[in-house]
């Protein structure tokens, strides 16, 4: 079978190619799902590079997102109930960019035939990792009320355009920070409250905290989420009020926090780390149901649909992962197991 494998880590572009491998086996409480789809999602090209919070066992093929249909399941109940069923595909350890994986039945989440049919196969590929996280984020772990502030970083990436809209639905308010100048206006047409441009290349923190200030009228935000970290998410903390909160879900910049002690000290602000793949883990099989039937919803409503760009098969790796790393790309970037 056909999949994308890199040797060793490094620019995705430069490491991965499509190789043929052999076709996995399930074993005891797994199941072998034929893929259909799966996008390049940021944590997959951190992966490839070795920066990831997982490490690839080498070779490797990536892919920690995608859909596909099982066809061979192990020994246990739960596989076994699993078998002819479209299914969501969260492989925490990768291997969905390929024509078949592997991976634990607790790991795959089942589409029930309503949705197999009125979602594409695109929308379901793009299923959990940005519409999941932007909702268990906003809506069941910081529970934004209505007219509360919230302020985002990388607001111009997928997920953030879903938050703007979460808040538009949810009647909570969007602090966009955005990196490039031509964002701002093409959010706030979006639907954002409020949009900063911040480049720490140019800008001093002092800048967005004084922004900040200025919007809220000197309260501060007291929610945020963070895709970011370094300066950006570090000038991020210091425009938490008085008890605020932040998840700290992204490293995109690829540098640590840093801030004056004292910020949290005399605020008593509070910054969590937030993983999809732990949250997830915690929940049992009628709560991730239950999941599906909220995020489903808000997909038919285009709160939470993707917004699909170019779509590759597997052979085409090296473009596939190119396209997905242009700063102005539109839509998220696809591998078509089948082409």
């Amino acid at each position: 079978m056909k999949a994308a494998v890199f040797n060793s880590t490094g620019e995705p572009e430069n490491v991965l190619s499509c190789q043929d491998i052999d076709e996995p086996v399930p074993g005891p409480g797994e199941v072998l799902v034929r893929m259909l789809a799966s996008p390049i999602n940021p944590s997959d090209l951190l992966f490839v590079r070795g920066t990831y919070a997982v490490a690839p066992e080498l070779p490797a093929t990536p892919g920690f997102e995608g859909v596909g249909i099982v066809e061979a399941a192990g020994s246990g109940l739960r596989s076994r109930l699993m078998m002819g069923k479209h299914v969501a595909v969260l492989s925490r350890r990768g291997g969905n960019w390929a024509e078949k994986n592997v991976v634990p039945a607790s790991q795959v989440i089942p589409f029930s035939s309503m949705l197999t049919g009125t979602l594409s196969v695109e929308q379901r590929a793009t299923f959990f990792v940005n519409p999941a996280t932007a909702f268990i984020m906003t809506r069941h772990i910081l529970r934004v009320p209505p007219g509360a502030w919230l302020l985002q970083t990388a607001a111009g990436s997928e997920l953030g355009r879903m938050v703007i809209r979460l808040g538009n639905r949810f009647d909570f308010r969007t602090l966009c920070v955005v990196r490039r100048q031509e964002q701002a206006r093409e959010l706030e047409q979006a639907g954002a409250s409020a949009v900063v441009w911040f480049d720490p290349a140019k800008h001093d923190p002092r800048d967005l905290i004084s922004v900040v200030q200025k919007v809220t009228d000197g309260a501060g935000v007291p929610f945020a989420i963070d895709a970011v970290s370094g300066p950006v998410g570090s000038a991020a903390v210091q425009c938490l009020s008085p008890g605020g909160r932040m998840l700290l879900y992204g490293t995109l910049s690829n540098e640590p926090l840093s801030f004056p002690s004292r910020q949290l000290m005399e605020t008593g602000a509070l910054l969590e780390g937030f993983w999809l793949g732990n949250y997830m883990s915690t929940l049992k099989l009628p709560a991730k149901l239950g999941l599906i039937r909220s995020i489903s919803a808000l997909i038919r409503e285009g709160v939470l649909s993707s917004d699909i760009g170019s779509q590759f098969p597997l052979a085409r790796i090296q473009a596939a992962v190119r396209a997905a790393e242009q700063p102005a790309r539109q839509g998220k970037v696809l591998l078509l197991a089948e082409s």
